[in-house]
């Protein structure tokens, strides 16, 4: 069993990404409260750093998560972080984009956890799925509220009422992933986005977020509002001026996130 002391979570840092590899092969990579304590602190390790400017989320041995570790959360533990949700990341707000690498099974939580992600690349054979209804659940972790957003309302009832999963080229056709990949290709197609974000400001890809946060189901006049607001930050910003000044430079712009 493992305990909050034990490596269940590996970060690399790979360029301006950082690699989140939930470690637990054994038990398909399930999350206890181990894998929640250390996702947590990975998560923050990303935020805090400003050479960082994006994470990608993936599971060791062929797998991306089994979801909730039944058998953990039969002996009291905890898969949630409190004020964090689901693996201390579904009910999280992180300012820098993140996108999951799903091979293998997201099923339950798993997939919940990729959902709460920005970006999703899947390789085809990877099993989406969110069966909590086959156990006398539902998927409480971020599935029943985000995939109806995601995908059509018709299929994403269907996903949560059989309990049923789709590969991962049947997500790519329901628009749930961004990139779909050959088996074992994920990892390496979701840094080749993250090289891409990179590009861009931090402090506008931060600000996207929130203005699309605050923008779900709000009024439109209640949108504009806040985004005016975004916006008033933004524009004093040091790196809007270094964004206009190197492209009047024709050169590449260098982001201090400030």
């Amino acid at each position: 069993m493992s305990t909050p002391e034990t490596p269940v979570v590996r970060t690399e840092r790979i360029g301006s990404a950082l690699l989140i590899t939930l470690d637990r092969p054994e038990a398909r990579n399930a999350v206890n409260a181990a894998v929640a304590a250390q996702l947590t602190s990975a998560l923050d390790e990303l935020e805090a750093d400003p050479a960082l400017r994006a994470g990608v989320l993936t599971g060791e041995g062929g797998t991306f998560s089994a979801g909730m570790d039944l058998k953990a959360a039969l002996r009291g533990e905890s898969p949630e972080v409190e004020g964090r949700g689901f693996g201390g990341l579904t009910e999280s707000e992180p300012a820098k984009p993140l996108i999951a690498a799903v091979e293998g099974f997201a099923m339950g939580g798993g997939f919940e956890l990729a959902l709460a992600c920005d970006l999703i690349v899947a390789a085809e054979d990877a099993r989406f799925g969110l069966p909590e209804v086959k156990r006398g659940l539902i998927a409480a972790g971020g599935g029943v509220i985000r995939l109806p957003k995601r995908i059509p309302h018709h299929l994403a009832m269907e996903l949560l009422l059989t309990g049923e999963p789709v590969d991962g080229r049947r997500a790519g056709e329901l628009g749930l992933a961004n990139r779909v990949t050959g088996s074992g290709r994920s990892v390496a197609e979701a840094l080749r986005l993250a090289e891409r974000l990179a590009e861009n400001a931090p402090l506008a890809l931060a600000t996207v977020k929130r203005v699309v946060r605050a923008a779900d189901g709000a009024p439109d006049a209640e949108a504009f509002a806040f985004q005016r607001e975004q916006m008033k930050t933004l524009m004093a910003s040091a790196d809007v001026r270094e964004g206009m000044t190197a492209f009047a430079e024709r050169r590449p712009a260098r982001w201090t996130g400030r």
